[in-house]
């Protein structure tokens, strides 16, 4: 392979090997720290393509490294493969578990990663066909919907050499992105009381549920006090055993959001003390458990405007006359009111309200947007240069990690979307390979973003990634 079109023919030749894997990742989906079995396919296919897998970055059983090549520059590509919980849905467009209560891919991680897995084999083809040196890397990523699987691979410097790195993610336009997400801290926080007999003697109790509740109370009141883009949301994970006894252990989970570290420290130590005062309060004790963090998102402009252009090298994703009724299908299974504020969030011409998928080329046009959800590519962006591409996988009005999303994972609407972003990102990696101004370009404008601000691990030391059975 000599050429772009060379790269787009080679991706095309092969993408039943990339519809086989991506398919059967949504087959068997696997939450968070247990992807064994995507992970290891994933592996396998690239250790057949000739690339050397190491595994266990950071720690986490399920990461892995494949790399192929040597020397300057190193480009990598983040590849994501766990599930969501209580999304279990057949591969058709009416709503129907397959599995009730089960996993499914709510967010299209098993086109994700395995999108970015076809870029790194194209790119590693081209790179080997035309004799062009530099270092590809592919590196498989558990745990993204729990926010931190790259954030323990960052801290142990998995992504310390990388010159720059490519992400996508599954959505409903293709358009690159140039806004942020905030970064957020995920902890629990557990009280212990004194059991009592709730009815003969209450008064020798003190209750671990009466500090969560004052504690979530006091998290309520603290909301009018927070700048618009913190977010701070919480589930109770228990709050004792039986009505009749006071409880003596109660613990609740939150997840705190701010886009800047300061603000989000911050807000993070003022829930703290909601904490302790809460413990007060009720003369019980408590324990704040940290179980992970990620950072806030540092978009690339540089590598964003080289993938539009390269998007328009490409072209648009042609979706036939039956994709389009699949999807207003699913898209009449939700209210109207969601399906126009999903619309009204993707800014696009008015005249294409109403259609059930967007197949053309989109400039990025979320510059100034701050998303309030969060995603683990932000610790690798304070590392390297990394710009995120999203493209057309879903119907237009599913709204994220809901049954719709899974619908369409693992039919021609995701495998075209899922493709689109292969050749898009391998290209992209194809022209920083060969112009090293425009790969200075883009780490030129890194450099500037992050003067006097390094990357900062959001991970206290203490903290591991958990360790589960292989089954």
């Amino acid at each position: 392979m000599q050429t772009k079109q060379d790269v787009i023919a080679w991706i095309e030749a092969n993408r039943l090997d990339f519809t086989r894997i991506s398919d059967e990742i949504w087959e068997h989906p696997e939450a968070g720290h247990r992807e064994f079995l995507a992970s290891q396919l994933q592996a396998d296919y690239l250790a057949a393509q000739g690339f050397r897998i190491t595994w266990g970055a950071g720690g986490l059983q399920t990461a892995f490294v494949a790399e192929w090549g040597q020397g300057k520059p190193v480009i990598g590509f983040a590849g994501e493969y766990d599930a969501l919980s209580n999304l279990s849905q057949k591969n058709q467009a009416e709503k129907e578990a397959a599995v009730p209560g089960g996993l499914g891919h709510g967010c299209g991680h098993n086109l994700l990663g395995t999108g970015c897995m076809a870029s790194t084999t194209a790119v590693k083809r081209w790179l080997e066909d035309s004799g062009t040196p530099g270092t590809v890397r592919y590196y498989g990523c558990p745990s993204e919907e729990n926010t931190y699987g790259k954030t323990f691979m960052a801290r142990a410097g998995a992504f310390d050499d990388l010159d720059a790195a490519f992400n996508y993610h599954p959505g409903y336009t293709n358009m690159p992105s140039k806004g942020s997400a905030v970064g957020v801290n995920d902890i629990k926080f557990r009280f212990h009381g004194k059991a009592a007999h709730a009815g003969g003697s209450p008064h020798l109790g003190r209750s671990a549920l009466d500090a969560v509740e004052l504690m979530n109370l006091g998290v309520n009141y603290l909301r009018e006090h927070v700048s618009p883009k913190v977010r701070m949301h919480y589930v109770t994970t228990h709050g004792g055993d039986l009505p009749n006894i006071v409880p003596s252990e109660a613990e609740v989970w939150y997840f705190i959001r701010a886009h800047a570290r300061s603000e989000l420290d911050d807000v993070t130590n003022r829930v703290r003390r909601i904490a302790e005062g809460a413990a007060l309060m009720t003369e019980t004790t408590y324990e704040a458990i940290f179980q992970s963090a990620c950072s806030s998102v540092l978009s690339n402009h540089t590598l964003a405007d080289l993938q539009y252009a390269n998007m328009q090298f490409v072209g648009p994703i042609v979706f036939t006359d039956a994709e389009r009724a699949y999807a207003q299908k699913i898209n009449d299974q939700y209210p109207a009111e969601v399906v126009a504020d999903l619309f009204k969030s993707f800014e696009l011409p008015e005249e294409l309200r109403g259609q059930s998928l967007f197949g053309d080329n989109y400039p990025a046009n979320d510059e100034k947007r701050i998303e309030t959800g969060s995603t683990d590519v932000g610790d690798l962006s304070w590392i390297t240069p990394v710009s995120m591409l999203n493209t057309a996988c879903f119907a237009s009005g599913a709204p994220g990690h809901s049954w719709g999303i899974v619908a369409t994972g693992a039919m021609s609407i995701g495998h075209k979307g899922m493709l689109h972003a292969a050749k898009v990102m391998a290209l992209s990696a194809m022209d920083l390979y060969s112009d090293a101004a425009l790969l200075q370009k883009a780490r030129a404008e890194f450099a500037k973003a992050t003067e006097g601000q390094p990357y900062r691990t959001p991970l206290p030391e203490n903290v591991q990634p958990p360790w589960y059975p292989k089954n």
